[in-house]
């Protein structure tokens, strides 16, 4: 079996995100450990096999802050006309299954995939979705971490490919990108200028018709054949959570 690791690091991000998509991670050595032992509990340095004590990091994100998976309650308080679920609400076998790559670098880099470029893409791979497969977007957007233009640049998904893939009994989604729309800024002066409430996070907003769940700032979709092996993505259990951070991993088969 070989795993191919599809999250992104967590680390300081403060020289490149934006101060609201910001990360910390702030590491406390093994000397700042030695004296967190003697002031919990009076154990000296001469105590301790190696003079020094433990090492500890304290990491401060939002639970979007990184590789993560969002709930329904992150689109809206409700999906299809109750209550929408939180992150540690979701079943886990939602998370585990077949894996399929859509390779859509060729879009632009502000465009939502429409339903014909999702089928166009199943095509050249010659697959069929089955329910319960795990779509993975390839944009090859995550050459851009690291740089401001992560947060700016697409291209994403459109709500009518949004909800096609979820009547072909899709649950769960993924993109290697910072969000699974198109970037939100082209969104905004679109909605403001047309004045329309159907353009803004549109997407996002299929999920509060139809539940799902999707998987966004993935990394290495490259690494992967398009089909043939096995995504395993458990968020973390936040209670009341919109979402879950979570190590994305594909497992896959060899002979």
């Amino acid at each position: 079996m070989r795993f191919i690791d599809l999250s992104v690091p967590l680390d300081n991000d403060a020289k490149w995100a934006p101060s609201w998509a910001r990360n910390q991670v702030k590491r406390q050595s093994h000397r700042y450990g030695k004296w967190s032992i003697r002031w919990l509990f009076g154990v000296q340095s001469k105590h301790l096999k190696t003079g020094l004590g433990w090492a500890n990091d304290v990491i401060k994100l939002s639970t979007h802050g990184t590789t993560h998976v969002d709930a329904p309650w992150h689109f809206g308080p409700e999906c299809e006309g109750k209550p929408a679920r939180t992150i540690d609400q979701m079943p886990l076998d939602w998370f585990y299954g077949p894996g399929v790559v859509l390779d859509l670098r060729e879009l632009d880099r502000d465009a939502a995939a429409t339903v014909d470029d999702l089928t166009a893409a199943l095509d050249r791979i010659e697959h069929r979705i089955a329910p319960r497969d795990i779509v993975l977007i390839q944009t090859g957007n995550d050459r851009l971490l690291g740089s401001p233009d992560y947060f700016s640049a697409g291209p994403g998904v459109g709500a009518e490919a949004t909800r096609w893939l979820l009547d072909q009994g899709v649950r769960v989604t993924g993109i290697d990108a910072w969000g699974w729309d198109r970037p939100l800024a082209r969104q905004a002066e679109e909605a403001m200028r047309t004045d329309r409430d159907d353009v803004f996070w549109a997407a996002h907003f299929v999920g509060v018709e139809k539940e799902y769940c999707h998987m966004e700032r993935l990394a290495q979709l490259n690494q992967l054949p398009s089909k043939g092996f096995t995504v395993c993505a458990f968020p973390l259990k936040v209670v009341g959570g919109s979402a879950g951070p979570a190590r994305i991993v594909a497992m896959i088969a060899e002979d």
